[in-house]
C-alpha cells in the first residue's frame, strides 16, 4: 500500500485477486490431479486444439503468460500423467509440440466445468459471467494486460548508493 493513498493500492488488489483465484481453483482442480498451473495449461491446451491448432510449448508459453521453461517442466509432468503428449514438431526439430490425450481431455473438460462455476462464483457480486459489469470488468483487464510492462533495473551506481546510503 502507498503512503498517500488511505486505502490499498490496485497493485495490491489485482495480487490479492489473483493469489484469491489461484488458491480457489488449486483446490477445486486438486480432486482432479491438477494444480493451477496445470489447469491453466491443459485448459489453453484444449482451446487451442479446438481451433484445429496443435501448439509448441513456445506457442502455449505465450499464450498463458508463463514462462517457457515452466511450460517445459508442467508439460513433462502431465505427460508422466498420460494427460498430454509432447512430439517434436516436424517442421522445426528443436520445437515440441502438445496434444491433450484422451484421459487428458476427460480430466481437462472436467475442470473446465469446475472452473466454469467457481468463475460464475467469483463474478456473482457483478451479476456474474455474462453481466455488463463483467464484460467492462474484462475489458478493464484485457486493457492492463494489453500495457507494457519494463520493470526498470537498477543499475550498478544507484545500487551502490542505497547500499551506502544509511
Amino acid at each position: 500500500m502507498s503512503n498517500g493513498s488511505p486505502g490499498p493500492t490496485p497493485g495490491f488488489l489485482v495480487w490479492r485477486l489473483a493469489n484469491k483465484w489461484r488458491v480457489a481453483v488449486d483446490r477445486a482442480v486438486a480432486p482432479l490431479g491438477l494444480t493451477h498451473a496445470q489447469y491453466s495449461l491443459v485448459a489453453s491446451l484444449h482451446g487451442l486444439q479446438r481451433t484445429g491448432e496443435r501448439p509448441s510449448q513456445r506457442r502455449l508459453a505465450d499464450h498463458t503468460g508463463l514462462e517457457a521453461l515452466y511450460v517445459s517442466k508442467l508439460a513433462r509432468t502431465l505427460e508422466s500423467a498420460d494427460l498430454i503428449e509432447r512430439t517434436r514438431d516436424p517442421r522445426d526439430p528443436r520445437a515440441v509440440q502438445l496434444a491433450l490425450t484422451e484421459q487428458g481431455q476427460t480430466v481437462t473438460r472436467q475442470a473446465i466445468t469446475v472452473v466454469q462455476e467457481l468463475l460464475q462464483q467469483l463474478l456473482e457480486p457483478l451479476g456474474g459471467l455474462d453481466a455488463p459489469r463483467t464484460r467492462a470488468f474484462t475489458h478493464e483487464l484485457t486493457t492492463l494486460l494489453d500495457a507494457p510492462l519494463d520493470p526498470s533495473v537498477p543499475n550498478d551506481e544507484s545500487t551502490q548508493e542505497q547500499e551506502t546510503t544509511p
